[in-house]
C-alpha cells in the first residue's frame, strides 16, 4: 500500500467515493505513523459493541446488533491517535518552552504524544515543570478558596462520561459556581434553545430504527462523510430501497454523494459505490431559512387548491388542529412570500424548491437530519422554527419513520446536559441537589461559553478550570482571547494531548493528564465502566481495556475528585473518595437525582443498543407553554444576520476530512481534494473573474462583522470550487480569528461559524 507524504502539497479533485479504499489507506496512515501496538486492532474491534467501548469521536449510536467492524474511518484515526506510541514527558517541557511552543502547529503540537505526568506552568523559564498531583490539587484548591465563585469558568467538554460529568457540575455548584459552559455552547445549543421552544423537548425525537421505515429523508447542513462516517451505513440501506434522500448545502460533500461500503466484499472488489442522495440542492449559506419556505410554499399552497376543488387533503389537518398552535399565522406569511425573495434569498430556483415539495406532500414517514450548518448563524433559531413548521405540516413528529435527527459532534456531548453541565439554573434540578446533598445550589443564571470568553476578554473572569478540549482555540476572536487568557489568575487544564490553549498559561497554571476511555481505569474496587448519551437520546456502557500511556495518569472522576476535595469543606453526604473506587456508586447519584431517565442506571447500562431516557415530543407530549407544537413566523429569510454589500461574501469555516474539531490529523482532506495544507479558501470561478484572481493566487480574508479591529487571516490558497457565488469555504479553527464574539446567534448564544462576513484581498 502506497502511503504518501503529507507535506506535499497539491489540489486536485478527487473523484473517489467516500468510504472504501481511500478510507482503509487513510486508516493505514495515521496508524503506522502513530507506531500503534496490537491492542488498537483489539480495542477497535469492540469499538461501539456491546460490553465494548463507546468511539471517542462522534455520538452516532451503538446499534444493538453491530457490524463485524463498528467503526469508521475518523473512529479509527481518533483511537490511533489516543493510543498512540509517542509521550509528552517532562522532558519534552525541558526541551522546549512554552513560547516556543506557541509557534507550533495545531497538528505537532498533538502530535508530541499523550502527556505523562501532572504539570504546573514555571513563569521564570517559561516551562511546565512537573509536580506531584498532591501538589497540584492542593496549590488549586487553595486558589480557588479565594475567588469570587461567581467569576471561575468550569468548562466541560463533550467526551467526558456521565460519571465525571455529574461529579464536575456537582463539584461547581457546590462550590457556588454556576458558570458551566460546555461544547453544546460552542455547536448544538440552538437545537436545545429552537426545538425547545417549538416542540417542548430539546434533543431529536428519532431511534436509529426509523430509517428502517422512513420513505424520505431531508438532509440539512450535515456532512456524515467526514463528522459522522458510520451514518453512511444507515443512509446507503434507505438509498437501496429508495428513499428520497434531498440534501441542502452550499457544497457537494462526498459522503452525500456516494459511498462504498469498507465491509461489502463486492463494493470494494469492483470500485462500485451506492450513490446516496437522490436531489442534492446547494443553497447559498445562510440560505435555508428561505428554501425550507420555498417547500412549505409549494405544499401549503397545493393544499389550498386541493380545498377548492375537493381533492385529499396534503396538509395533516387533523395533527395541526389536535397538536399545535400557530398555523394561520405561520401559512398566511407564506402565502404572503413572492417566489423571487425566495430564489434570491435561498440562491435555489422555484422549480427546484417545488419538485422537492411534491416529494414531500405524497411522503408518508419523514426524517429531517441536520448538523451544525443550521446552527450556526446568527438566525439559526429561525432556522429550526422553519424546519419544525415544515415537518408539522404533515404531522412528521411523534410517529414511526419520522423527525428530527441532529447529529451531534463530541461523543457525550448531550449527555453532559443530561446530567447537570448546564449555566441555566431551570435546567438543572436544584432543589434535588439541595435535598441529596444538603447544602445550597447558585440560582443565579451562569456563563455560557460565549459571556465566558467576553468575561475573559475584559478582565472579569478570575479562573478557567477545563474538563478536556482546547477551547482558546475553538472559540472566535482568537486575537482578543489569546492575551486575554494569560491574564487568568489560574488557569487548570485536564487532557490527554498538549493543546494551543495549554500554552496561553494564566499567572498559576496546571496541566493535567488523564487517562483516555479506550485505557483500563483500574480503582479500587477493580477495572471501571463509564456511560454515555449519543445523538438518539440511548444510554450505553463503555469499558476500555488498553493499557494506560503511563502509571502516572489518574481517571477523569479521580482527578475531579481530588480538586473537589482541596477547595471544598467535607461534606457527609459525597463521599468522593468512594465514588472514586467504584463509579456504579456515581451512577447510582445519577438514578437518585434524575430518576425519571436513569432507573434501574446499574443494571441497564449494558443492554444491547443502549437504553432511552425518553423524549416527551416522540409521543406527541408537547412541553410548551401551550401545551402544543408550536408554528413560528420566522423574523427573517437570510440567517447570516448581515446584509450583502459590495464584496463582502459568506464564509462557512470547515472541518477536514483529517480532523476533528480542533484536533488535525493531518494536512487530508481527501474528499475536496486538499493535501499537505489547511492554509486554502475554496471560491466560486466567478467570484475568482470578477476579482481577477487566478487558481493558487494568496489571498487574505478580512473580517467585516463590526469594527473591533483587523480581523485577518492571511496567505491563503485560492481553491476554484463548486460552491454558490458570494460563498467561500475555510478551515476551522484557523479562521475563528475572523469571527468577534458577538457573531453569535441569537438566543442560543452559538457562535455563527457557518455564516462570517469577510473580505477578499490579495495577499501583500
Amino acid at each position: 500500500m502506497n502511503i504518501v507524504a503529507d507535506d506535499q502539497i497539491s489540489t486536485e479533485p478527487y473523484t473517489g467515493p467516500s468510504g472504501g479504499w481511500g478510507s482503509m489507506k487513510s486508516v493505514a496512515r495515521i496508524n503506522l505513523r502513530e507506531k500503534v501496538n496490537p491492542e488498537t486492532v483489539r480495542e477497535l474491534a469492540r469499538q461501539n459493541k456491546p460490553e465494548g467501548v463507546m468511539c471517542v469521536s462522534c455520538a452516532w449510536g451503538k446499534p444493538a446488533h453491530p457490524h463485524i467492524a463498528e467503526f469508521c474511518e475518523n473512529g479509527a484515526k481518533a483511537t490511533a491517535w489516543e493510543l498512540t506510541s509517542y509521550r509528552t514527558t517532562p522532558a519534552f517541557f525541558t526541551e522546549h518552552s512554552v513560547t516556543e511552543l506557541r509557534g507550533w502547529k495545531d497538528f505537532d503540537l498533538e502530535q508530541a504524544g499523550r502527556l505523562t505526568h501532572p504539570m504546573r506552568y514555571d513563569a521564570a523559564s517559561d516551562r511546565y515543570v512537573a509536580v506531584s498531583w498532591e501538589e497540584a490539587f492542593a496549590d488549586i484548591g487553595a486558589h480557588l478558596k479565594g475567588y469570587d465563585p461567581a467569576k471561575v469558568v468550569f468548562y466541560a467538554s463533550g467526551r467526558a462520561s456521565l460519571e465525571t460529568s455529574y461529579m464536575w457540575a456537582l463539584m461547581a455548584r457546590m462550590y457556588g459556581s454556576q458558570n458551566l459552559p460546555d461544547s453544546s455552547n460552542m455547536c448544538h445549543e440552538t437545537t436545545s434553545v429552537g426545538l425547545k421552544s417549538a416542540i417542548g423537548s430539546p434533543v431529536g425525537t428519532i431511534h436509529l430504527s426509523d430509517y428502517d421505515s422512513c420513505d424520505m429523508i431531508l438532509y440539512f447542513g450535515q456532512n456524515p462523510g467526514v463528522n459522522s462516517p458510520r451514518a453512511l451505513h444507515p443512509l446507503r440501506a434507505c438509498a437501496k430501497r429508495g428513499v428520497e434522500i434531498i440534501v441542502f448545502n452550499p457544497l457537494k460533500e462526498r459522503g452525500l454523494e456516494r459511498f462504498t461500503d469498507p465491509q461489502n466484499p463486492i463494493e470494494m472488489v469492483t470500485g462500485k459505490s451506492t450513490p446516496i442522495a437522490s436531489q442534492y440542492h446547494q443553497v447559498k449559506t445562510g440560505g435555508d431559512i428561505a428554501a425550507m419556505l420555498g417547500i412549505c410554499k409549494y405544499v401549503i399552497e397545493a393544499d389550498d387548491q386541493c380545498q377548492r376543488i375537493g381533492a385529499p387533503a396534503i396538509l395533516d389537518h387533523a395533527f395541526i388542529a389536535e397538536h399545535t398552535k400557530g398555523f394561520e399565522a405561520f401559512a398566511d406569511m407564506v402565502r404572503a412570500t413572492d417566489w423571487a425573495t425566495i430564489e434570491h434569498e435561498s440562491g435555489l430556483s422555484r422549480g427546484e424548491l417545488e419538485g422537492v415539495g411534491a416529494i414531500y406532500a405524497k411522503s408518508k414517514r419523514v426524517i429531517c437530519v441536520y448538523g451544525m450548518g443550521l446552527t450556526q448563524h446568527v438566525h439559526g433559531i429561525d432556522n429550526l422554527h422553519t424546519l419544525v413548521n415544515l415537518m408539522l405540516l404533515r404531522g412528521n413528529v411523534g410517529k414511526p419513520g419520522a423527525g428530527f435527527g441532529p447529529v451531534r459532534g463530541h461523543s457525550n456531548v448531550q449527555g453532559q446536559r443530561t446530567v447537570g453541565i448546564t449555566e441555566k439554573p431551570e435546567l438543572a434540578p436544584l432543589d434535588r441537589l439541595k435535598a441529596l446533598y444538603d447544602f445550597e445550589p447558585p440560582r443565579d443564571k451562569g456563563w455560557d461559553t460565549v459571556e465566558a470568553c467576553e468575561h475573559i476578554i475584559d478582565g472579569s473572569a478570575q479562573a478557567f478550570i477545563g474538563l478536556g478540549g482546547n477551547l482558546a482555540r475553538a472559540v472566535p476572536a482568537t486575537a482578543e482571547i489569546e492575551p486575554a487568557w494569560q491574564q487568568l489568575d489560574l488557569t487548570v487544564s485536564i487532557a490527554t494531548k498538549l493543546n494551543r490553549t495549554h500554552l496561553l498559561p494564566g499567572k498559576t497554571c496546571y496541566l493535567l493528564p488523564c487517562l483516555g476511555r479506550i485505557e483500563t481505569d483500574e480503582q479500587a474496587t477493580g477495572p471501571q465502566a463509564v456511560t454515555m448519551e449519543d445523538s438518539f437520546s440511548r444510554i450505553y456502557g463503555s469499558r476500555g481495556k488498553a493499557t494506560p500511556a503511563a502509571d502516572t495518569l489518574l481517571s477523569e472522576p479521580a482527578i475531579v475528585a481530588g480538586i473537589a476535595k482541596a477547595t471544598l469543606a467535607p461534606n457527609p453526604k459525597v463521599d468522593w473518595d468512594a465514588w472514586v473506587g467504584d463509579y456504579a456508586l456515581v451512577r447510582d447519584a445519577i438514578e437518585a437525582t434524575y430518576p425519571d431517565k436513569f432507573t434501574r442506571f446499574n443494571e441497564r447500562m449494558w443492554v444491547p443498543g443502549g437504553f432511552w431516557k425518553g423524549v416527551e415530543a416522540a409521543h406527541r407530549q408537547w412541553l410548551t407553554e401551550s401545551g402544543r407544537a408550536e408554528f413560528n413566523v420566522p423574523s427573517t429569510l437570510n440567517a447570516t444576520g448581515f446584509a450583502e454589500a459590495p464584496g463582502r461574501f459568506r464564509l462557512m469555516t470547515l472541518r477536514s476530512n483529517d480532523q476533528f474539531n480542533t484536533t488535525v490529523y493531518g494536512y487530508h482532506d481527501r474528499f475536496r481534494g486538499i493535501k499537505g495544507t489547511r492554509d486554502i479558501v475554496f471560491m466560486n470561478r466567478a467570484d475568482m473573474a470578477t476579482m481577477g484572481l487566478a487558481e493558487h493566487d494568496l489571498v487574505d480574508l478580512v473580517g467585516d462583522a463590526g469594527s473591533n479591529g483587523d480581523r485577518r487571516v492571511g496567505k491563503l490558497l485560492v481553491v476554484p470550487y463548486d460552491i454558490p457565488q458570494g460563498c467561500l469555504g475555510a478551515y476551522y479553527p484557523e479562521c475563528n480569528v475572523l469571527m468577534p464574539v458577538t457573531h453569535k446567534a441569537e438566543q442560543s448564544h452559538v457562535p455563527a461559524g457557518k455564516s462570517v462576513p469577510v473580505r477578499v484581498e490579495r495577499s501583500a
